[in-house]
């Protein structure tokens, strides 16, 4: 194989390419998905405010009485514009929702990953160093646990936690009502609007209310990245450039440490990426339990009041930022590891 063929420009431009296909294929899901579901979407919206004229004139307006190819012609067009339509039920863009409501997610997405990573990738390493003894075992334990529990079980446990021990402590919402008023709304990031106000007051109570929530997430991801971390350095610890640093007298932390550790975390940056995913769906009962403001919590509303419209975009949305993800992990990937290059 040729020096080009594994140059870092031509696997990004590849992985590019693929973007298509799988955005397609993800677009016809959505579009397919929702259209099987029974009933009319106007009418379970909004058929009891409105005549039978007013809602077939609603119902041309959103395209329902067109052919199933046009209509699917026409939400790609859409989504190519970046348009994902207007809900049904309160008439609002869903760009507008994404806008207000999408920094609340990603603050609870990044916080959450952080607590993740905080978590499992040094309980792995224990583990992996430790491997088939008691406290491996015990580690492993709390990885399975933390990935199996329903995350509004741990979320509703952990707030009683806090209410009982931690008199004071905020539980549920963003921030406190004086903190949403005088925070003025320059870039639709809460804790950021915060920052460019030097509003140190607000930054701390904006901190707190994060605590809570984003930690209950991280437990869902902690437990995948546990049991990835141990394997990868159980393994890297059985490679002979591992035992030759060993014959050479290095400290076994060193050799854990500089050797081992370094070449576990490789696989470990790829489905971390991939646990975005899991972690999206995740927030979605996260800004459920927590009356957290957020993305979720708004496609659960629209998704109780059966806005066609309204989950379309939003699910869209998700699907989109969900391979752009993927894509930036991939890309991550082959700068940290030039073997994914070929």
């Amino acid at each position: 194989m040729s020096p080009a063929s594994g140059s870092l420009p031509r696997y990004i431009a590849v992985r590019l390419l693929l973007v298509l296909p799988m955005m397609w294929v993800l677009l016809t899901m959505v579009f397919l998905l929702l259209r099987v579901a029974p009933g009319d979407p106007v009418t379970a919206a909004v058929g009891d405010k409105l005549g039978p004229e007013e809602l077939a004139a609603r119902r041309a307006a959103l395209g329902l009485d067109r052919p199933l190819v046009v209509q699917y012609l026409e939400y790609l067009g859409d989504v190519a514009r970046f348009d994902f339509g207007a809900t049904i039920s309160d008439r609002r863009p869903v760009l507008d929702i994404i806008a207000n409501q999408g920094g609340a997610t990603l603050t609870l997405t990044l916080g959450a990953f952080l607590f993740a990573c905080a978590i499992g990738i040094p309980l792995g390493r224990l583990a992996g160093r430790r491997r088939d003894s008691a406290l491996d075992a015990g580690i492993r334990l709390v990885g399975v646990v933390s990935y199996a529990a329903p995350i509004f079980w741990v979320g509703i446990m952990l707030v009683g936690l806090v209410v009982a021990y931690v008199p004071g402590w905020p539980t549920f919402g963003i921030a406190d009502s004086e903190t949403l008023y005088y925070v003025p709304d320059r870039t639709g990031i809460l804790l950021l609007d915060a920052l460019l106000a030097n509003d140190g007051v607000s930054l701390v109570d904006i901190l707190q209310h994060h605590v809570l929530p984003c930690f209950t997430l991280g437990l869902l991801l902690s437990g995948v990245i546990i049991r990835l971390v141990r394997i990868n350095v159980i393994r890297a610890l059985d490679e002979d450039y591992v035992e030759a640093a060993r014959a050479r007298g290095i400290p076994e932390r060193r050799v854990v440490r500089r050797h081992a550790f370094r070449n576990a975390l490789v696989p470990v940056i790829t489905v971390i990426g991939l646990q975005f995913a899991l972690t999206l769906s995740g927030a979605i009962l996260t800004e459920r339990t927590f009356n957290w403001p957020g993305l979720g919590n708004e496609l659960v509303t629209y998704v109780t009041a059966r806005d066609y419209v309204a989950v379309q975009g939003l699910v869209t949305f998700f699907a989109l930022a969900i391979v752009v993800v993927s894509v930036l992990v991939d890309i991550l990937n082959a700068l940290v590891d030039p073997r994914v290059r070929y």
